[in-house]
Order: C-alpha cells, then sequence, then structure tokens
C-alpha cells in the first residue's frame, strides 16, 4: 500500500552544537525501516518525470521499487546501470533541483526523497556485498582518462564495463578529484569515495596517481607513444578566483581551494597532521555558493567566529538549502547584501578587518537574478583575521597550454561539440574543464556523453 505522508522521513543526523565540533559525517543515513517507509510514498508512475531532471538517467521508480520490496542489491544493481557513483551522488547531488524537482509527489507535499533513498541503496550495498564485480573481456582498445573527478571516474568506468583498457592519470596522491580535496568529511566521508573507486578498479580501470598530464606526460606523448586511441580530458577547475580590491595579498587572505585541500586531503584538522593551516578567531568567507558553504563549516570547526558575506541576499544564495540550513544550525552568521571593497591589515600585512559596503537588489541582470547595487555612504569594517574566497573557480590552465589544438572559450573552458569532442580528433572533455565549476552530477553526465561517444567512435 503507498504511503500518502506529504512528507518525506527526515533524515537523522547529528545534533549542531556536536557536530560544529567534529569532521565525522553531518546526516546518518536512513535505517531500513525509514528506507522502507520512504519507498511506499514513491507511486511509480507510468511516465515517471523524476528521470527527466537526472543527467545520468537513473532508473528511479525501478529502484525505488526494489527498496520497496525490500530488494535492496537488485536495487543497487538497477543504479549502477547508469551511475558510477552512487554512495557519492546519494549524499552530494542536488536532487531537490533535479529528480526530486519533478516528482509528482512535490506538487500537494514533498517530494519522494530520492537522493536518501539512493544513498541507503549504495550504503547496504557496501556494507553488505565483498564479491568484486566480473571483468568484462577487454575488446582491445586503449582509453586515457585526465582527472579521477566525477567526469572521468564515470567515463572510465562506463568504458570499463564495455571492455575497454582503461587508465586514469591522477594529478594528486589520492584519486577522487574534488571529491576528496574540495568536499568536506562531513559531507563526504572520504572512504566512501575510496570505496567508490576500488569498485572502479576492480571492473580492470588502471589509476595512476602522481601523474601531472602536461608535465610527466603530454596528451600527445599518451596518444603517439602510449598508443591510447581516445583521450577524456576531465582536469576539473582548480584555478581559484580572487576579487580585485586593496589588500587581497595580505596574510591570512585565502583561497577557498587551498583551505579546503589542505582541509580534507592533507588532513590538516588532526593534531597529528604535518600539513600547517591556520587556525584564525574571526574568519569572512567571501560568497554563497556550495564551495562556501564548506570552507564556513570548516571554519567553525576549528573553532572560529565566522560569518557568510555575501552581495546578493538569502533567497538568491546558490548554495543547496540544505547546506545553508545546516550552517545556519551550526552557528555561522550571514551577512548578506554587503560586499568587500577592502581588506586592511596591521603593521606587519596580517589581515585585521574587511571594509565592506552594503548592497540592494536592482534590476534582473543576464542570468536572470536582480543585480546587487552599492549603496552610497553605507561603508563599514568588520574585525577578522582571516579571509577566504570562495568566488568560483575556472579550468586550470596547463592542458591548455601544452596541447596544440585545443579550442578555448573567453572563461578557459575547452570548448567541445554535442558529444564531448575537442577540436582535436580523438580527444574529448567534459565537466569542469568544460563548464567552470559546477555540480558533480553534471560532470558524471558529462563523462557518460564522452564515455558513448568514444565507444561508438572506437567500436566502428
Amino acid at each position: 500500500m503507498a504511503n500518502m505522508s506529504l512528507k518525506k522521513n527526515p533524515m537523522p543526523s547529528q545534533a549542531p552544537d556536536v557536530r560544529n565540533k567534529n569532521f565525522q559525517e553531518v546526516t546518518l543515513g536512513y535505517t531500513k525501516e525509514m528506507a522502507l517507509d520512504e519507498a511506499q510514498r514513491c507511486l511509480n508512475c507510468k511516465n515517471p518525470q523524476c528521470m527527466k531532471g537526472c543527467p545520468v538517467m537513473i532508473h528511479i521508480p525501478e529502484f525505488i521499487a526494489k527498496v520497496a520490496a525490500g530488494e535492496f542489491e537488485e536495487a543497487y544493481q538497477i543504479i549502477s546501470q547508469t551511475s558510477s557513483l552512487p554512495a557519492v551522488c546519494g549524499r552530494v547531488c542536488p536532487q531537490e533541483s533535479q529528480c526530486e524537482k519533478y516528482c509528482v509527489r512535490g506538487i500537494k507535499g514533498e517530494s519522494v526523497g530520492i537522493g536518501r533513498l539512493e544513498r541507503f541503496v549504495a550504503d547496504w550495498h557496501n556494507a553488505n556485498v565483498t564479491a568484486a564485480p566480473e571483468q568484462p573481456k577487454k575488446n582491445g582498445h586503449k582509453v586515457a582518462v585526465i582527472g579521477s573527478g566525477p567526469s572521468g571516474l564515470t567515463c572510465a568506468g562506463d568504458l570499463a564495463k564495455k571492455g575497454y583498457d582503461v587508465t586514469v592519470f591522477e594529478a594528486l596522491h589520492l584519486a577522487g578529484g574534488v571529491m576528496v580535496y574540495g568536499i568536506p568529511e562531513f559531507r563526504l566521508p572520504k572512504a566512501i569515495v575510496q570505496k567508490e573507486v576500488d569498485g572502479l578498479k576492480a571492473l580492470g580501470v588502471t589509476v595512476s596517481t602522481d601523474t601531472v598530464v602536461g608535465r610527466t606526460v603530454s596528451i600527445d606523448e599518451l596518444m603517439d607513444e602510449y598508443k591510447f586511441e581516445a583521450v577524456f580530458i576531465g582536469s576539473g577547475a582548480g584555478l581559484p578566483m580572487f576579487m580585485k580590491i586593496p589588500g587581497i595579498n595580505y596574510k591570512g587572505v585565502l583561497s577557498a581551494n587551498e583551505f579546503l585541500t589542505r582541509i580534507n586531503l592533507m588532513k590538516a584538522y588532526k593534531p597529528d597532521s604535518d600539513t600547517p593551516i591556520v587556525h584564525p578567531k574571526k574568519v569572512a568567507v567571501i560568497g554563497g555558493g556550495n564551495v562556501a558553504m564548506d570552507a564556513a563549516r570548516c571554519s567553525k570547526r576549528l573553532g572560529a567566529e565566522v560569518s557568510v558575506v555575501y552581495r546578493r541576499g538569502m533567497e538568491e544564495l546558490p548554495a543547496r538549502h540544505e547546506e545553508v540550513e545546516h550552517a545556519q544550525e551550526e552557528g555561522i552568521e550571514f551577512k548578506t547584501l554587503n560586499n568587500p571593497i577592502e581588506i586592511l591589515a596591521d603593521e606587519n600585512d596580517n589581515v585585521r578587518a574587511i571594509r565592506c559596503i552594503k548592497m540592494q537588489l536592482g534590476e534582473p541582470d543576464a542570468s536572470g537574478r536582480r543585480r546587487p547595487e552599492e549603496i552610497p555612504g553605507s561603508e563599514f569594517e568588520m574585525d577578522v583575521d582571516c579571509v577566504i574566497m570562495a568566488l568560483g573557480t575556472s579550468p586550470n590552465p596547463l592542458i591548455k597550454s601544452t596541447t596544440k589544438g585545443l579550442e578555448i572559450n573567453k572563461k578557459g573552458g575547452i570548448v567541445v561539440n554535442e558529444d564531448g569532442l575537442t577540436s582535436r580528433e580523438g580527444v574529448y572533455a567534459g565537466g569542469d574543464a568544460v563548464t567552470g565549476a559546477a555540480t558533480v552530477i553534471l560532470a558524471m553526465g558529462a563523462g557518460k556523453t564522452a564515455a558513448k561517444a568514444i565507444d561508438e567512435a572506437l567500436s566502428k
């Protein structure tokens, strides 16, 4: 019998005044009973609208029906037909603006908790199934994947399932890309990412870490000397943006990228870590996206008073509503409709304050959002000893500067066609290297599109 409750089962989580002092996962996941109850809320529509919101086209009603029947492994197998990273997506995918946005249950109540059910299924599989997947028979074709983030791992996984000999080249010492260096442990435990990577290795994917393509080896060498028949570039967008204001070079001004990498990848928050990290008392995080929330919440866990400074209002924050809600619960202050205009320092060039100006929203700009405008004479100072810039990132220029024949757009992204093919024959690209910073699931969709095109090109 269908569960006609208008509200989804709430997600269990750590109490705010406990979790803001540790880096353990905030949300605890559904119990078996919660998952069964939530799955009963799905109407199993004949024309499921939820699927059109999923960039990797998971067969959502089918997997939820298996959950409702208590067939959790069967549900996992349905998800894994189209998704290489279900445990990751169940945690960080913005379902509220994708699959759940189109759920018909959301018309008169809350949508089905699709993401929460995906996480439950993936976690159940990881906890209960130890048998390695059967490796497909090799088809004799070699493909190189640059970058082990969501787009690269998805492309690698889809091709490995078809028998391709896939090697993933990762610049850092751990595979996972933004999932290990950018997203904090309390949102996405690194053991979960490693489990997903190990699953791809079990399929036959080779992962070569500490390999900086463009320095260690070039794309030309991969194709000419190492005989890779196709290359997928999924190198992400790791070049941080800074405001062009006075004082940007003072000590205590950080990019969110560096700050989060030290914490997430290098575990700098641990007492025995060899990686240095600032331990500020008062932090201003500039920006309003998910990265800003991550930086703010990490700062709070390091013991600081934290303010998020954003030039638009609360309703315009681009971060996931859940992340904003969690940040507010954890004691982070939001200073919206404010914009920094100068960073001030003491006699030793250490940050001591930021000067801001108050803003108001005017007419919509090209993005459709109301344009923030300064209010003359409204300047004020905030006492801080650290400023973290979380204003977005652009694609790293290394590959484009060392590879001939790649067309690049004005924002530094690699230009591709609808199949992910670049202007260079046999070279494909996707994810943040093309779009600039976006979501994990959109990057996965791009990796899936490119894998399909590579298979079609090489299997002719």
